[in-house]
């Protein structure tokens, strides 16, 4: 059996117009060369497709079945040729995008929109995973991309462009010792319990960690339920309050005594300079890049 993409569109048509001629006359086809690829689609899958008794064809049975299935298979034969052509072109066949978790509550779903938008046939996947471990993801190259905070000191493989600044502010519940004083004393912050965002793995110390005593969680989310049932103190972003006003009926933004109560990073794009990227991730990061510029 041979059967291509011209003979389905030239069958489609002909169903849908009602005639050989009609359908070469969309298709801008003689109408011989339109009775001549039905014939030979008859022949390739041994069916009759349309009786020809009286002026017009009529499909049989048969035909309307696999008409059924010939506009989604006319689609999916375009979308393999748009993907075989990216491909070509430098399209990567997937892209891995890890999302810091700390930064799931930001607008981060739009750069892949972006992407999608100018290439509607990649496969993307997305991963969430603290700063560490995303990190990691990226220098093994099992990820191509990742969102991440700024870092205070650079992998040597890494390269990154800044999207926007995020800010952190220590919290607590509102019924937790801490949050009955107006000030709070670096050591009242050593002595309480912090609940932390950090990496699963255990040996890599956490970022921002200033409590003796410490419980570890690996994103935000989780860590604010803990901080809301009064099991410890720890830094969430701020952006959370904006898009849950109900957090500040229960939270409440701890003063230090001895610094400012607000930890501002830059959002980053990251990627390893020595990974091959693909079309995809580069279009993303120039992107990026001529917004900065626009901007500034």
């Amino acid at each position: 059996m041979n059967v291509n993409q011209d003979q389905l569109n030239i069958f489609k048509t002909v169903i849908e117009t009602g005639s050989f001629s009609a359908a070469a006359r969309k298709l801008g086809k003689v109408p011989s060369a339109v009775s001549m690829s039905i014939a030979n689609l008859e022949i390739d899958l041994n069916l009759s497709l349309f009786t020809r008794i009286g002026r017009e064809p009529v499909p049989t049975p048969q035909a309307l079945t696999l008409y059924e299935k010939t506009d989604q298979l006319l689609i999916e034969m375009n979308q393999w040729k748009q993907q075989a052509f990216a491909l070509s072109s430098g399209l990567e066949s997937s892209l891995n995008i890890v999302v810091v978790s700390e930064l799931l509550h930001t607008d981060w779903t739009d750069y892949i929109a972006l992407i999608e938008k100018e290439f509607p046939q990649l496969q993307i996947n997305i991963f969430s995973a603290p700063q560490e471990d995303a990190l990691r993801l990226l220098m093994n190259q099992s990820a191509q991309l990742a969102l991440m905070f700024e870092r205070e000191q650079l992998e040597g493989r890494e390269q990154f462009v800044e999207l926007k600044r995020e800010v952190l502010v220590p919290v607590a519940a509102k019924h937790y010792p801490l949050a009955q004083f107006e000030q709070v004393s670096f050591e009242q912050i050593l002595q309480s319990r912090q609940i932390v965002v950090a990496s699963r793995d255990r040996t890599i110390k956490p970022e921002l960690l200033y409590s003796k005593q410490n419980w570890r969680t690996d994103n935000h989310h989780s860590a604010c339920s803990i901080i809301l049932q009064g099991l410890g103190w720890g830094v969430l972003p701020l952006e959370m309050f904006n898009e849950n006003p109900e957090l500040e009926k229960h939270l409440k933004i701890l003063n230090f005594l001895d610094f400012t109560p607000k930890f501002e990073y830059f959002m980053d794009l990251v990627w390893n300079r020595e990974s091959e990227l693909g079309a995809a991730a580069r279009f993303l990061i120039n992107h990026i890049r001529n917004q900065r510029i626009h901007t500034k």
